[in-house]
Formats: C-alpha cells, structure tokens, sequence
C-alpha cells in the first residue's frame, strides 16, 4: 500500500493571527449581546408590567367569550326543554302546570327568546281558559321583559286587544304608544283603529286604518282585513294613494 502525502500542519505563527481575529470576533458577540441583553432588561423594566396586564386582558377576554358562549348555548339547550314542557301544558290546557314552567323559565332564562315565545303562548292558553288576570301578566311581562323587540310588539299588540275587551281604552291607547319595529307600524295603527272604533270615533279610526293600509304590502293579506274595515266604514280604497296624503 503506498502512503498519501503527509497531512499539511500550518506553523503555530500562521495559525495565531486567525486565532486573534476569532477571539477579538468572539469578544465584539459577546459585548453585542451583552448590549442587547441589557436593552431588552431595560425595555421589560419599564414596559414589562404593561405588557404583562395587556396580555391578562387580552386572553383573559378571550377566555371569557369562550365561556359566555358555552353559557349561552346550555342556557338554550336549557330554556328550549322548559319551552317543550309549556308546549305538552298548553296541549293539556294544564294551566297550573304551564304558571309553575312559566314562572321557572322567566327566573331562569328570562334574556332567550324562548322566555318570550313561552310568555305569548301561555297568555292565549290563559286567555281560552278564561284567565284574563294570568294572560295579561304574561303579555305584560313580555312587552317589558322580552329581549327582541318583535316579541315586545306582539304582546303589546295583544295587550291592547284585551284593553278593548275591557273598554279600557285610554289604557290600550297607551299600551300602544312608543317606538316599534318598522315592519309593526301598519299593524299599530290598525289596532289603534280599533280603539277609536269601539269609542265611536269613526274619523279617527278611518286616519288610523288608512295609514295602516298604506304602509302595508299589496301581497300582505292583513292589507284585505284592513280593506274590509275601511268599506265598512264608507271608505273606497280605490281612491287611496299608497303615500299619505
């Protein structure tokens, strides 16, 4: 076997100055760091607690809204089964039954929909059951209590309907002041049609059901209810124009 060269071994005075040069190198790292450790030392002493609190917030937030959206889906897996058990009780026409779930999902889960829907139905099975006081408490708790206001107006709607009922008419004139959704307008002024009718304010009740029948739909079959009322009354809607005059 022939032996390769001999490995080439610099001389110890050509390997000294790379030597310094990787010391010296190693040295300037070294007070680099130093400098940037002391920077970012200086920077969390004076901002650190800062950063700290704004990082407990912001994750403590977002904790949060995790935990207020697994809340909110068990209070409405919660609220809709309370919902099912005033359904089978309006079935039954077990009023006693539907006043005991009423009362625990108006405790209990008052801010869902479900509360609202609930308040609506057991206000009708009061109301064939002839218990005028109990339906009325429900819509009134509904108008003032529910969440959305859709379900606001509907009760007030009805409200006013058993104002009627109980020639309380100032009261039912009341019940339907205030500010409703858009979509409620038409179907406020016809009720507020009523009231004037059942007063014998015929004048009145033609201005309401008119502007009734202008705001709503062609397509809308309420709009013919209003129609007949207003024949009723001497008034060809033919001659009305869909804007007020």
């Amino acid at each position: 076997m022939v032996p390769g060269p001999p490995a080439y071994n610099p001389p110890l005075r050509t390997l000294r100055p790379t030597l310094q040069l990787n010391i010296h190198m190693a040295k300037h790292l070294d007070l680099e760091e130093q400098e940037q450790l002391d920077q970012i030392k200086h920077f969390w002493a004076r901002y650190g607690n800062l950063i700290s609190w704004v990082l407990i917030v912001v994750f403590g937030s977002f904790a949060a809204w995790n935990g207020w959206n697994y809340w909110q889906r068990t209070q409405g897996v919660k609220a809709a089964a309370l919902y099912d058990e005033i359904d089978r009780a309006a079935l039954a026409k077990d009023t006693q039954r539907m006043e005991r779930a009423l009362a625990d999902m108006q405790s209990g889960f008052g801010s869902t929909t479900y509360a609202s829907q609930a308040a609506l139905l057991a206000s009708k099975t009061m109301f064939d059951a002839g218990e005028l006081d109990k339906a009325r408490a429900a819509l009134v708790w509904a108008s003032e209590k529910s969440s959305d206001a859709s379900y606001k107006a509907v009760a007030r709607l009805r409200l006013a309907g058993l104002d009627v009922e109980a020639k309380a008419y100032d009261q039912a004139l009341k019940t339907l002041d205030g500010s409703v959704p858009k979509s409620f307008e038409p179907l406020v002024a016809d009720r507020r049609g009523d009231v004037f009718l059942a007063q014998g304010k015929t004048d009145e009740a033609k201005a309401q059901y008119q502007n009734a029948w202008r705001a709503l739909s062609e397509r809308t079959e309420y709009r013919r209810l209003v129609e007949v009322k207003l024949a009723s009354l001497g008034v060809d809607v033919a001659s009305l124009s869909k804007t007020a005059p």
